[in-house]
């Protein structure tokens, strides 16, 4: 059975250094949720605090309506899947996937049905009687997720399961991770600093910095719409640009570096006033034109072929380097040196204060408990 988990006020402390100062959150049942975030932000500490492997100094932790705070692990009825695997090497995968059922005494014939129907989700059944070192790094994290699952965890939780692979296999698994997901529909809580595997499995997504949630919200709210500079930097890539918020005739105008303006929709009402601002553009919001077009003046100063797209370097006139991406053309590329003018998919674009706290625009969905 999955279970809502409920955290309010999570205080975290090693020793005299707090990595969790007040965390809140609600995962909802069957959910797929991600922890994002760069190296040391407290994502892993938070999940190990959920598992009960690490001590909590404040705060109350539900699954439901029970209080986990002082359970032990081994009650807590979860499913761990590491980045290291952590499957016994001397073990086949058959006895490896049936080391749970085994644990809580279940009858033999059980355990077999058990073992051979999770083996068989995974795709791993073929290899049931080799033993981990004759198995790839993907088939061996297939066992690891058999042997989680097939204890019928009421929660998942998965610390960075896929970084220990390469490019190719990590793309194959999170699509095998996301499809189980969608069978089995445990409440599953998923950690990575990987921006593209978090936007390709999760439901929802909290990003996470110094041991705050910054935002909460779908892959496509968080990165089309973030709460502020950090996630928007953090999430895929970006273009900052220091630009001026200007008001004509009660009408929102943006007027960026060079003295380019563009009209724009979309401001919320407390920010209708001449201000300061942050604007993030990613680089396929910019199009290239020839530098007769109006738009931001810049100079190419590389461009680098990569078959679907070619991503451009750009210098502008006012010294800011910005990047671009464009679908590739048969034509031949824009060379170095040539002078070109950019223009924007205004409606694409993203705004915030000039401290960068928050984003100025309608349509910010953020799930962030205050």
């Amino acid at each position: 059975m999955s279970v809502n988990i409920h955290i309010k006020n999570a205080v975290k402390r090693f020793g005299n250094n707090t990595i969790i100062p007040d965390l809140s959150l609600d995962v909802q049942e069957g959910e797929f949720f991600t922890l994002l975030g760069p190296s040391g932000c407290g994502k892993t500490t938070l999940l190990r605090m959920i598992a009960g492997f690490n001590t909590i100094e404040g705060g109350d932790f539900y699954f439901n309506e029970k209080r986990i705070n002082d359970l032990d692990p081994a009650k807590r009825n979860i499913g761990m899947v590491f980045q290291n695997y952590a499957i016994f090497p001397h073990l086949t995968v058959r006895k490896n996937v049936a080391f749970g059922l085994k644990n809580k005494k279940f009858p033999k014939d059980q355990i077999e049905e058990l073992t051979d129907k999770f083996m068989k989700l995974v795709h791993v059944d073929e290899y049931a009687n080799r033993i981990p070192e004759r198995l790839s790094g993907g088939q061996q994290q297939r066992v690891a997720l058999a042997r989680a699952l097939v204890i019928a965890p009421d929660v998942l939780l998965m610390d960075e399961p896929l970084s220990n692979l390469d490019a190719k296999l990590r793309v194959e698994m999170r699509g095998v991770i996301k499809k189980i997901h969608s069978d089995v529909g445990i409440t599953t809580i998923y950690v990575t600093h990987d921006q593209e595997e978090a936007m390709a499995v999760s439901d929802r997504i909290a990003v996470m910095n110094e041991g705050e949630i910054q935002h909460i919200g779908s892959p496509k709210n968080v990165y089309q719409r973030p709460a502020n500079v950090f996630v928007a930097s953090f999430i895929g890539r970006t273009n900052m640009l220091k630009a001026e918020l200007v008001i004509k005739a009660k009408k929102p105008y943006l007027c960026l570096p060079g003295g380019f303006e563009i009209n724009i929709e979309g401001v919320k009402s407390e920010h209708m006033n001449d201000m300061d601002v942050q604007v993030s553009i990613r680089p396929e919001e910019f199009v290239l034109y020839d530098e007769n077009e109006p738009g931001l003046k810049g100079t190419v100063t590389d461009n680098i072929f990569l078959g679907l797209n070619t991503h451009y370097n750009v210098t502008l006139a006012t010294g800011e380097e910005v990047e671009i991406i464009q679908e590739s053309s048969i034509q031949s590329t824009i060379e170095k040196g040539m002078k070109v003018s950019l223009q924007i998919k205004k409606e694409k674009i993203n705004i915030f204060t000039a401290d960068g706290s928050e984003n100025i625009l309608l349509g910010v969905k953020n799930d962030k408990k205050e």
